[in-house]
């Protein structure tokens, strides 16, 4: 066994890990977005992902924490500059992701947790294919999913009956995810995305300069 003196820092170069960029997607009502706010209360090294919108702010949403709100003309231009990584039209407004700041939180080491559909999910994973984990958020029924999108009470009947309508369109797309949660309750829900955040984070291709480390263990035993 090698004998040399010093710290573990001194004998191994440090280990660096990309971040992830965490996507939830379901059909409006599943939980997704009851969950990104759970997840983001208990883990603060995850970063939520503010998408550039189109629509009107709901009662007491703020600009830069919620959403950034802009016309279309604004997005139109952001997008046709390169700006976005990914967007998509949903229920006549547009909605997508600023491509600066998600970059720069990745390349630091910082998760990113994305709310979007399964367009946008598709997007990312065509542009950044490693640092994506998708996770498809399923209701447990349809009579739970219609129930929750009419407590919410931010819809009129005709809006709920077209997200109902869409709905069959968006769970297809479940077998494009990584991962499947069927939300019988928030709980349970909150601890099977916690365990696939924890995995992830540990996978060996996150980890950089993994190689010259364990080579330097090698090197020093």
């Amino acid at each position: 066994m090698n004998n040399k003196t010093g710290s573990d820092e001194d004998k191994h170069p440090p280990l660096h890990r990309r971040g992830l960029l965490l996507v939830l997607s379901s059909p409006s009502g599943a939980g997704k977005t009851t969950l990104s706010r759970a997840l983001l209360d208990r883990e603060p090294n995850i970063h939520l992902s503010v998408s550039v919108t189109t629509r009107p702010p709901r009662p007491g949403e703020q600009h830069g924490k919620d959403y950034f709100f802009h016309t279309k003309a604004e997005f139109e231009a952001m997008r046709d500059a390169g700006g976005l990584l990914e967007w998509a039209p949903v229920f006549d407004h547009l909605y997508g992701t600023p491509r600066p700041a998600v970059e720069t939180l990745l390349e630091a080491g910082n998760d990113i947790l994305f709310d979007i559909d399964w367009q946008g999910a598709q997007q990312l994973s065509e542009k950044l294919a490693g640092d994506v984990v998708r996770v498809f958020v399923l209701p447990p029924s349809v009579a739970t999913l219609e129930q929750r999108l009419r407590d919410r009470a931010q819809d009129s009947d005709d809006v709920v009956a077209r997200r109902m309508h869409a709905a069959s369109d968006e769970i297809s797309h479940w077998a494009e995810y990584d991962y499947v949660i069927v939300n019988h309750d928030v709980t349970t829900s909150l601890k099977g995305l916690e365990s696939i955040l924890a995995a992830e984070r540990l996978k060996r291709e996150r980890l950089l300069g993994l190689g010259a480390f364990v080579r330097d263990l090698q090197k020093n035993l």
